[in-house]
């Protein structure tokens, strides 16, 4: 890709970022557009569906949040790791408004653009789940499903002006739920 056209697509994903964090993802992509001053025409070559520009956008993250649960598995006891991972996708997650509507339904839809990331997160989570299982800190009534379900209804929750407030306070009675010994660290 030209320098050139790699910096216009740089500067397309950085006004779809803040313009998602703003507005959700249900955003206009007219709009996002307009903002980033392009064509539409121009923005759906290189992102022919709202999911490809949301995987685009979030491909970094999901990354991230990947690698970030590697290395708990390594350097962090299981319940430590597991409640830390679940904090950062969640703080994640209500980072882009409603992304995780469209995260959960990637999950089963193999043609979707963030069906790879989706599955390749939820089975991180899995992996952290299934160690804290083992060493017998995680409820073993649980799944890498019922974790990524878990995620996003956390993060719904911090979506709702209402309940913002509650939000931590409920992720602690949750993350409760899930550990078998309260003495984990919930930081």
């Amino acid at each position: 890709m030209r320098a050139d056209a790699r910096k216009n697509r740089d500067h397309v994903l950085a006004v779809a970022g803040t313009a998602i964090t703003e507005q959700g993802v249900d955003v206009s992509l007219r709009d996002i557009a307009r903002r980033a001053d392009v064509g539409l025409a121009t923005l759906l070559r290189h992102y022919p569906t709202r999911e490809a520009l949301l995987e685009a956008l979030l491909h970094t993250s999901f990354d991230e949040l990947t690698a970030k649960a590697g290395e708990l598995e390594t350097s962090s006891p299981p319940e430590d790791a597991l409640v830390s991972w679940l904090r950062d996708c969640v703080g994640w997650t209500t980072e882009y408004r409603g992304v995780t509507v469209l995260m959960a339904a990637a999950i089963d839809d193999t043609e979707s653009a963030l069906h790879a990331s989706c599955v390749t997160l939820r089975a991180a989570g899995a992996r952290l789940l299934a160690r804290a299982q083992a060493a017998g800190v995680a409820r073993t009534d649980l799944d890498g499903t019922d974790l990524f379900a878990l995620i996003a209804t956390l993060a719904w929750l911090g979506d709702q002006p209402s309940l913002a407030p509650r939000a931590d306070h409920l992720f602690e009675v949750v993350a409760s739920a899930i550990l078998t010994s309260a003495e984990g660290s919930h930081a």
